[in-house]
């Protein structure tokens, strides 16, 4: 598909579930830092079915004269999660740059506008991630948790960040328009954009404030084990999605190989007179064989899959542009090409 016109300069991105006592603040802090710098603006707020009068609340908000012009209002038909709430607002983006934010107000609106310079001048960077260096939350119930994920995800994927969990980000539009979110993929937005085509992906600090109202409504205490189902899902994915014969097959001969070689001595063991109906090794170089041939079959299957899904249309197998002058940066000089 082609890319969507961009003819604003920031679309903000802020998920809503439950967040009624913060949203006047919200709105009103949002519109007072972008009234400092000079781009266009929208503020895209989702509410992700939240229960609390928070959808009739951002209705008047969006009736409100001062804020109508620059406030679009998305009404989620149930609470389907963060990275749906996120991904309905991807779709409806209009700026040339994108930023996410959370409602609850531990992020500092102001912070958004370092973020936009950072990447106006400097046409290499596609995102900037926060870093919240001095987090207000516990230590033992967050902040260690929070830094062993970290360490956790920049190793599997390759992206390093101190911060994956700081919801406040800023991206270039086509790094956005190629990402699709679901389940809990919100995590790993950073993955997600380097395997995207981000270039360059820098964190600069930003402020992180103690929650005033209300509780988290995106955390569990099973959050450790999501997020490590999900690591694994989104490093199979960045890797072998395009060849997954090298993932299942891989495992399958290195399954297949010990088997065979069993088989084979228990092969020359019967040649040379053994019993080998009773022994252990029988049974392990059967299933180790069977196990291999499995894995490798199921590898073959995925790639026909994948084969089908990219020649039908699916999303592409990777991502190209042609040669422009970038929008924030200085045109280079061109010559002419010759006459023919």
């Amino acid at each position: 598909m082609p890319p969507r016109v961009c003819d604003l300069g920031v679309s903000i991105v802020v998920p809503i579930y439950n967040e009624v006592e913060d949203l006047p603040d919200l709105v009103a802090r949002i519109g007072a830092a972008m009234s400092k710098q000079t781009l266009t603006f929208e503020l895209i707020a989702v509410d992700d079915g939240s229960t609390d009068g928070s959808h009739e609340r951002l209705c008047e908000l969006a009736a409100d004269p001062r804020y109508a012009p620059w406030l679009r209002a998305v009404f989620m038909a149930r609470n389907y999660g963060k990275a749906s709430a996120l991904q309905a607002g991807f779709e409806r983006v209009r700026g040339r740059y994108v930023v996410t934010i959370d409602a609850d107000l531990q992020n500092e609106p102001e912070d958004i506008l370092p973020m936009l310079e950072r990447l106006q001048a400097d046409p290499g960077v596609d995102m900037v991630s926060g870093w919240r260096q001095n987090r207000k939350e516990s230590e033992l119930a967050r902040k260690f948790p929070s830094r062993m994920a970290n360490r956790l995800i920049s190793r599997a994927t390759g992206v390093r960040l101190h911060d994956y969990g700081c919801a406040l980000k800023a991206y270039r539009r086509p790094i956005i328009d190629r990402i699709h979110l679901y389940g809990e993929l919100h995590r790993f937005i950073p993955s997600l954009a380097r395997d995207a085509g981000a270039r360059n992906i820098v964190e600069v600090p930003v402020r992180d404030y103690a929650r005033l109202h209300g509780v988290s409504k995106y955390a569990g205490i099973d959050r450790a084990f999501r997020v490590i189902l999900d690591l694994i899902l989104v490093v199979f994915y960045m890797r072998y999605r395009q060849r997954p014969l090298h993932a299942f097959g891989g495992i399958g001969l290195w399954l297949a190989a010990p088997g065979v070689l069993v088989l084979l001595y228990l092969l020359v063991c019967k040649i040379a007179g053994q019993s080998i109906g009773g022994r252990p090794l029988l049974l392990l170089g059967v299933m180790l064989l069977l196990m291999g041939v499995q894995l490798i079959v199921a590898g073959l299957l995925g790639e026909i899959l994948t084969r089908t899904y990219h020649e039908a249309g699916g999303a592409p197998p990777f991502y190209a542009e042609d040669y422009e002058a970038a929008q924030d940066a200085p045109a280079p000089v061109a010559q002419a090409a010759p006459e023919r």
